[in-house]
C-alpha cells in the first residue's frame, strides 16, 4: 500500500537534514508542510529548501504563491491529496515535513466541512475590525460560541473573525461544524515526531535566528515591508523586524525577541502534536532507528 511518511516537530528542531535522509533512503519525493515555505518571497526567514537540497530531492509545496494570494489548510488539503494521488502513481512512498499543525492535521485527518462565507458577511465583519478593533468581535464569540471562546488563540485575528463570521452566516456556533470525525484516506500515514530537551532545542533556535540575520534576513524583511499588513507575514521573524524598520525597536531588541517568540511557538507545537497518539517520537539523530521503524510499517 502507498505510504506518506509525515516527519514533524518543532520549529528549529532539525526536520529538514532528517527528511532529506529519510527521502533519499526510501526514493520518496518531498512535500512541505510549512504555511509560509508556500511564499515565493520568503526563503530565509522560513527556512526554504536550498537550491543544493533541491536538486537532491524533489520538493513540492514550496514556493509558488505570492504574498497576496489568499491560502488555507483546507485548499492545503486539497491540493495536497491531489498531488499525493498523482506522485503514487510512480512512488511508493512520499515523505510530508514540516510544522504546521493544522496543515498536516488537514492531510492526515481532514478538515471539517465549514460552510462558505459570503462576500457581504466578510466585508461587514473586516469593516468593523479594521473600524473597531478586534474587542467587539471576541464579545460577540464569547456570546454566540462561549465554547470556542475558551480554545481559540484570541491573538490570532484570523482566527477569530472567522468564527463569528461562520454564526453570523448560519445562526449556529463554529463549534456545532466542528466534528472532528477523521476522514479516511486511500494511503497509509507514518507520523514520526522530532524532538530535543528543552535547552538542547533553545540553542538551536537561539543560533538558527543569528544564522538567518547572517544570511540576510533583515534584507528579506526590509523588501517584503510595504507588505506588513498582509496575513502571509504576521509571522515570527517579519514582524519583529518590522517593528525595527518602523523605528519602535533596536535591532538587537527585535532579535531578541524573534528568539523568544520562536521558543513560544515550538512550545505551542509542541503542545499540539502531543495530543496525537499516532505519532512515535524520536531524537534527530537516531536516524537508523527512525528508518528501521519506518520499514516495519512498510516493508
Amino acid at each position: 500500500m502507498n505510504s506518506l511518511i509525515v516527519l514533524l516537530g518543532p520549529t528549529g528542531v532539525g526536520k529538514t537534514e532528517l527528511s532529506l535522509r529519510i527521502a533519499e533512503h526510501f526514493s520518496a519525493p518531498i512535500i512541505s508542510a510549512d504555511s509560509r515555505q508556500l511564499y515565493k518571497d520568503l526563503p530565509i526567514g522560513t527556512a526554504a529548501p536550498t537550491p543544493e537540497q533541491l536538486k537532491h530531492v524533489p520538493h513540492h509545496m514550496v514556493g509558488f504563491l505570492n504574498l497576496t494570494d489568499y491560502y488555507s489548510a483546507s485548499n492545503f488539503e486539497q491540493e495536497s491529496l491531489s498531488l499525493l494521488e498523482e506522485l503514487f502513481k510512480t512512488n511508493n512512498y512520499v515523505v510530508m515535513t514540516g510544522g504546521s499543525m493544522m496543515y498536516i492535521d488537514a492531510v492526515c485527518k481532514g478538515i471539517d466541512d465549514i460552510p462558505t462565507i459570503s462576500d457581504e458577511i466578510r466585508d461587514e465583519i473586516y469593516s468593523q475590525f479594521e473600524k473597531e478593533g478586534l474587542a467587539p468581535i471576541l464579545e460577540e464569540l464569547k456570546e454566540k460560541d462561549p465554547e470556542h471562546y475558551e480554545v481559540v488563540d484570541r491573538m490570532n485575528y484570523k482566527r477569530v473573525i472567522h468564527a463569528v463570521e461562520v454564526c453570523r452566516m448560519t445562526g449556529k456556533t463554529y463549534t456545532s461544524f466542528r466534528t472532528n470525525k477523521e476522514k479516511e484516506r486511500p494511503f497509509k500515514i507514518i507520523k514520526i515526531g522530532l524532538t530535543r530537551e528543552r535547552e538542547e532545542l533553545c540553542n538551536r533556535i537561539n543560533e538558527r535566528v543569528d544564522q538567518m540575520m547572517g544570511d540576510g534576513l533583515l534584507e528579506e524583511a526590509t523588501r517584503v515591508f510595504p507588505f506588513r499588513q498582509l496575513n502571509a507575514l504576521n509571522t515570527v521573524g517579519y514582524k519583529e523586524l518590522f517593528r525595527y524598520i518602523e523605528n519602535e525597536w533596536s535591532l538587537e531588541f527585535a532579535i531578541e525577541k524573534i528568539k523568544r517568540n520562536s521558543r513560544v511557538y515550538a512550545r505551542k507545537q509542541m503542545t499540539w502534536f502531543k495530543r496525537d497518539p499516532d505519532i512515535t517520537w524520536f531524537h534527530p539523530d537516531e536516524i537508523e532507528k527512525v528508518i528501521k521503524h519506518i520499514s516495519s510499517y512498510i516493508l
